[in-house]
């Protein structure tokens, strides 16, 4: 007897090299394809940000929304919802998925006009802190609550990401669920060699931030970090992978200092983690940071300021230190710097830690039971309003 298949289509704003690009094309390549065939949909990434499936991810097909992207254009959103209301028509799937606000926002609103039957919505972090100002911030959330109630189910991906959305009464947690983001282990790249590509000495103490450099990710406080520690470890390197709108700003930050690398986007980032010592992030707001769960997955521990999910990553005290703020963020690089044991007894567990909660084959096994719970209970409704 032939499999039952349930068409997803799935739409991400824009696929920048970030969690939901990595997490979205996990679910393109491991959901199995006769059960849950799948269509991507995305929009165009912004101007000096790099394209995850360009870089990453060659082998995922998409097609491209015109219009749809991470700004609020009304011309172009009204362009793209209209393409995706009659790409869904078309296609009929039964599931619709949405990653990111803007997809969110478009892909429900076309998924409730396609009439189609299942519609989710992953919140990969949120905004209701360190984006926008309180008037814009309750417009947000006004918009979120419509938006909620146009979906079937909505999933987060760290517990306290749920807890501040229920708390804003954005998403009710009876029709929610927590999935984690999942990566996969590349294999053992060769630390000499990495060091290498990136440009950094063989010998010495590598500390590094990775992502898109913008307002909310604070990286002035990692080039404070760089000169605070320069005198007392002249032998650290500061490593900033990433590109984005404040790189000038920080590269000015960073002219005294003779530290701090700026290595931008690089496609291989199995090899920057391998030629890490520790990861660092200094961010106001998070979702669930996979920078760190993908460093963690090769032995790297991780400094982190306490923002959105990051407890659930890293094991305060046991794979690294979670801190209040950059006085704590500086005391603590600065103890793992000096303390190559503890170092590698926290990477240690760091690395035990991500393959238990953050595999890749977990994710996609956490989606292929949603959607077939999903499934069946949209069938039971169906079968109650036929009575």
């Amino acid at each position: 007897m032939p499999q039952e298949s349930y068409p997803v289509v799935r739409v991400i704003a824009r696929t920048n090299v970030g969690g939901p690009s990595l997490q979205v094309t996990a679910l393109m390549r491991g959901l199995d394809k006769g059960r849950f065939p799948q269509h991507l949909l995305r929009g165009s990434v912004d101007e000096g940000e790099a394209d995850y499936l360009a870089m990453r991810a060659t082998d995922v097909e998409h097609v491209d929304v015109p219009g749809l992207g991470r700004s609020v254009k009304p011309l172009d959103d009204l362009r793209a919802l209209v393409f995706l209301t009659k790409y869904m028509r078309r296609e009929r799937p039964a599931i619709v998925h949405t990653h990111t606000a803007k997809a969110g926002a478009l892909g429900r609103v076309a998924a409730v006009l396609a009439r189609v039957p299942i519609r989710v919505h992953t919140f990969h972090g949120h905004v209701l802190r360190g984006y926008f100002s309180p008037t814009v911030t309750r417009v947000v959330i006004l918009v979120e609550r419509v938006l909620a109630k146009m979906t079937t189910h909505t999933v987060v991906v760290g517990q306290q990401v749920l807890d501040d959305l229920v708390e804003a009464k954005i998403i009710r947690p009876e029709r929610s669920s927590v999935i984690a983001p999942g990566v996969s282990k590349p294999p053992p790249r060769p630390r000499a060699e990495a060091r290498s590509a990136l440009g950094v000495p063989l010998d010495a103490t590598v500390v590094t931030f990775v992502g898109r450099l913008t307002r909310i990710k604070r990286g002035e406080r990692f080039i404070a970090v760089a000169r605070k520690l320069e005198a007392a470890f002249p032998d650290a390197v500061f490593l900033v992978v990433g590109d984005g709108p404040e790189r000038e700003m920080l590269e000015r930050e960073a002219a005294a200092c003779t530290n701090v690398v700026f290595a931008g986007w690089q496609s291989d980032m199995a090899q920057v983690y391998a030629a890490s010592d520790l990861l660092v992030l200094t961010s106001d707001n998070e979702g669930m940071p996979v920078a760190l769960i993908e460093g963690a997955m090769q032995g790297v521990p991780a400094v982190s300021t306490d923002v959105g999910a990051v407890r659930q990553v890293v094991a305060d005290g046991e794979s690294g230190f979670v801190v209040a703020d950059v006085d704590g963020v500086t005391t603590c690089v600065g103890r793992l710097i000096a303390d190559p044991v503890l170092r590698a007894s926290m990477g240690a567990a760091a690395a035990h830690r991500a393959q238990l909660m953050f595999g890749e084959e977990r994710l996609v096994s956490d989606y292929a039971k949603l959607y077939d719970q999903l499934i069946l209970s949209s069938r039971k409704l169906q079968r109650r309003h036929h009575r």
